[in-house]
């Protein structure tokens, strides 16, 4: 029994370490990092590979085609002629005749249709300067002037963008807010730190040159791999270029997501994180240190020892949290706080179901991951 509340002290030791880094790295990032923006005229393509129709979808694309910047195109790219979201895309081209297109029915050249889009995209692009972005996030107009900024820096090849939902309407979207808010871009920080600069982008934004992505064989190199967006970034690095965080935060919709919907979502990025980080990925389990809170009281039968350690652990857990949200902006988080002991318990099951399992599910596909990371279709549902 001591041996294992012993454990339990070390790991909840731990986790108190691991909450405080994330305070110490997000609090450093955003008050220090400056917020350049791109007065310059250079041109650019934006990159949107669409399926389905998600929560807030034309105001998503119309703000990608009301940018403050002078020279810049949007390209959509649809590969089922049947989507729901064509009628849609044809109504914004129509209202942006001079810079939106919609390339439509295209031809899947890999197992990730995503990837398969961007590359028939990447092909009808017109600048060398390219935006990947997914097509569930929103912007403000100047967004395309403050990612492509540090792109005037030659050494400078991914610019990449964290993304959390302002205001969730539901318990399911609160959830997956608080876990990119609370959790997720400060671990992106905290890696940043270990790493000594980021190794890897994140898919809602990649902003790059042609260049750079010849430079590493292109898209066709991730088009069958898990976590292509983790491993266009990280490829960038293995060439030479440096792969910068912007400390712009996109605007997600989360809509009305079901608890359900998050939870499946998230295990597929934790199977996805686990077989790109290999050993690291099970260090996570030593950062959730308010879950081991709860064998612990019991096992102690709640003595007092336990119980200020529990809330001693807790109350950091809450400080932290709080020092992201408002140090990302998203003030309306403050009011899903209560659920933050739910969001905790999530990522811990998240986490353990992340640590086994060779399949993931995505936008009704079921794929399988063999060794290397290389992805194959089970069924389609």
């Amino acid at each position: 029994m001591f041996i294992l509340e012993g454990f339990l002290l070390l790991l909840i030791g731990i986790s108190v370490v691991f909450y405080a880094w994330c305070y110490f790295c997000t609090i450093r990032f955003f008050s220090t990092t400056k917020q350049e923006i791109y007065a310059g005229d250079c041109p650019v393509s934006i990159l949107i590979p669409v399926c389905g129709v998600d929560e807030g979808a034309m105001e998503n694309w119309t703000s990608l085609c009301n940018q403050d910047y002078e020279n810049y195109e949007v390209l959509f790219g649809v590969m089922n002629p049947e989507d729901p979201a064509v009628p849609l895309l044809q109504e914004v081209v129509a209202k942006f005749p001079d810079r939106a297109k919609l390339f439509c029915g295209l031809e899947a050249l890999g197992i990730s249709h995503k990837i398969s889009n961007l590359i028939h995209l990447l092909d009808a692009a017109q600048h060398e300067i390219v935006i990947l972005v997914d097509s569930d996030i929103r912007v403000n107009p100047d967004y395309l002037r403050t990612v492509t900024a540090p792109l005037a820096d030659p050494a400078i090849g991914v610019i990449t963008c964290g993304f959390c939902d302002r205001d969730p309407k539901s318990l399911g979207a609160a959830l997956a807010s608080l876990g990119r808010c609370t959790e997720f871009i400060p671990s992106v920080l905290v890696a940043r730190s270990i790493d000594g600069g980021l190794k890897f982008s994140l898919g809602p934004t990649i902003a790059t040159r042609k260049s750079v992505l010849d430079k590493f064989g292109g898209l066709q190199k991730v088009v069958n791999r898990i976590g292509s967006d983790y491993h266009i970034g990280n490829m960038a690095t293995e060439v030479g270029y440096r792969v910068e965080l912007s400390k712009y935060i996109l605007d997600n919709d989360c809509g009305r997501e079901t608890v359900k919907e998050v939870f499946l979502r998230e295990l597929r990025w934790a199977r996805t994180i686990r077989l790109n980080r290999g050993l690291q990925y099970y260090g996570l389990g030593l950062s959730y240190g308010t879950v081991y809170c709860i064998p612990l009281l019991l096992l102690s039968g709640f003595q007092s020892w336990a119980v200020i350690v529990s809330l001693a652990t807790i109350t950091l857990r809450l400080i932290q949290a709080q020092a992201a949200i408002y140090s990302m902006n998203r003030p309306k988080l403050f009011w899903w706080l209560w659920a933050l002991p739910i969001r905790d318990l999530m990522n811990f099951a998240i986490w353990v179901g992340g640590a086994f399992g060779q399949s993931v599910y995505w936008r009704g596909r079921r794929l399988r991951v063999q060794s290397g990371g290389i992805l194959t279709e089970l069924n389609v549902s």
